[in-house]
């Protein structure tokens, strides 16, 4: 399939660029994946929508405040003919895309197409320091980091919320909370699993109450959910892995789910990237997905045969995206896409802090 058969046009004005006081007044447009039925309604309407049977999946993961901005330091002396004082104080933005060993990620650097081997980035004025220990793809560089009180601390303090480029502002200490799931605890990912942002307590207590049971895996957010299709075939497209992990009380409980044929309600296309791979890989004959951590290597595309996730909750992709071939894989391309010029019609917000919907 082409990548031009995923765009459709988008006004600007319709990109939220900050999130709703309340998160669970967004809209949600509920549409059947049999059947040409819409409905307008509310995210906080979401229980009252639902059969009461379903298993809820959520996704567990935090983000973390993944963009840092240092100076470069340049490549050390040994390695060096010369320096000059533009040189080593050059600035330099490192946005972090996944941790691969203690103290070393994989980063996009910009500008980064000089950085080699050996260079240095210092960041907070000398409070931590990162090495260029390899390069990688697509721009990718792979950074050792190291801090007196801790790298993990340091990215804390000096790391700004990674906001996508669609969101035309500087991030702010709001969105260190805005940005974050209700249900984020474990640190690793680089962007919300934007889905859940519409949850809040109330609305999870009269989810449990309509009889709608919760369970959670953990995919950290990194390049395979973010980074653009380069390819005009979409087959030819390679989605970057990113790690996931299911907890054996979550697998029981999505054993016992298809087992009783009950719904099995993916809120995000990160549980749907990690529930399918993990079903892919138990096989025939295993159990519906195995507990254990590992990558999620699928690029869920059109034919697609979906083997756990039953409903979807997300929100509105960029076109062009993996993600909108993903929700097109679930619901049918042209559909989704005649979905999408209603929600364009009827002033739904897109993206990141926009609207969502529940696709059944």
């Amino acid at each position: 399939m082409k990548l031009s058969e995923f765009d459709y046009g988008l006004p600007p004005e319709r990109i939220a660029q900050r999130p709703l006081a309340d998160r669970a007044s967004a809209r949600m447009l509920v549409m059947e994946r049999e059947g040409k039925r819409l409905e307008d309604r509310c995210f906080r309407e979401l229980p009252g929508t639902l059969r009461g049977d379903e298993l809820l999946v959520v996704n567990n993961t935090r983000v973390l405040p993944a963009r840092l901005f240092g100076q470069r330091r340049g490549i050390r002396a040994e390695q060096a003919g010369k320096h000059n004082r533009g040189y080593l104080t050059a600035e330099i933005e490192v946005l972090l895309t996944r941790q691969v060993a203690p103290d070393v990620w994989e980063a996009l650097v910009r500008p980064g197409r000089k950085m080699r081997v050996g260079e240095q980035v210092v960041f907070g004025g000398g409070e931590m320091e990162a090495e260029v220990v390899g390069r990688g793809e697509l721009g990718l560089r792979r950074l050792r980091f190291s801090a007196s009180g801790g790298v993990r601390e340091a990215i804390e303090r000096l790391g700004h919320t990674p906001l996508p480029p669609y969101i035309e502002r500087a991030d702010d200490e709001a969105d260190r909370a805005d940005y974050q799931t209700i249900f984020a605890r474990e640190n690793g990912a680089v962007a919300a699993p934007t889905a859940s942002l519409h949850f809040t307590p109330e609305v999870v207590e009269q989810l449990k109450a309509r009889g709608v049971e919760l369970c959670e895996i953990t995919l950290h957010v990194g390049l395979g959910t973010f980074q653009p299709i380069h390819t005009e075939e979409i087959e030819q497209h390679r989605i970057h892995s990113e790690v996931y992990e299911i907890s054996e009380s979550t697998a029981e409980q999505i054993a016992r789910a298809c087992d009783a044929k009950r719904p099995v309600l993916a809120a995000g296309t990160t549980v749907v990237r990690a529930l399918e791979d993990a079903a892919k890989k138990s096989g025939p004959g295993g159990p519906p997905v195995r507990a254990g951590k590992t990558e999620a290597e699928i690029f869920i595309r059109p034919g697609h045969e979906f083997q756990i996730v039953d409903q979807l909750l997300t929100n509105f992709h960029l076109p062009k995206s993996s993600l909108l071939v993903l929700v097109a894989a679930f619901a049918g391309r042209e559909r989704i896409l005649r979905v999408y010029d209603h929600a364009i019609a009827q002033g739904y917000r897109f993206y990141s802090y926009g609207d969502c919907m529940l696709i059944r």
